[in-house]
């Protein structure tokens, strides 16, 4: 049974805030690795996608080059990250569609709700997403 409640350190989480919040009209995407199962480390990649205002797609070559200094680092992919500029912290049907790695969280971050973001995790596997609980730690 997948762990239902995920832990992620303050660090992490507002890094990814901050991410969204100095694009906020493109969504910001990457990857996030693990040690131990605890997120540890944070891989902004550049969003290829054609729309990039409502879609993301992973720039390839930077998706190798992360998932590399991942493995270097001892790290496993832990999570795969995405914004939200105008719509909610739930998977889109594009996102339901295109989710390639059932055994990762699916982070999503919304600045759909006037000034405060928001952030919501799913696992999605055969076009199904289940979300999982966040909680901040203040681990390192």
């Amino acid at each position: 049974m997948p762990q239902e409640h995920i832990q992620i350190p303050r660090k992490i989480t507002n890094q990814l805030l901050h991410l969204a919040q100095i694009s906020p009209d493109l969504e910001v995407c990457g990857l996030i690795g693990s040690k131990n199962g605890l997120p540890s480390g944070c891989y902004p990649i550049k969003n290829t996608a054609e729309h990039p205002q409502q879609r993301f797609q992973l720039d390839p070559a930077q998706q190798i080059s992360a998932m590399a200094k991942m493995r270097d680092q001892g790290e496993e992919l832990f999570a795969i990250y995405h914004s939200h500029p105008t719509a909610p912290a739930t998977p889109s049907l594009t996102d339901l569609e295109q989710a390639s790695y059932p055994e990762a969280l699916y982070l999503i971050i919304s600045l759909n709700t006037k000034g405060v973001l928001e952030m919501r995790g799913f696992k999605i596997d055969h076009k199904s997403a289940q979300e999982l609980t966040l909680s901040l730690t203040e681990n390192v």
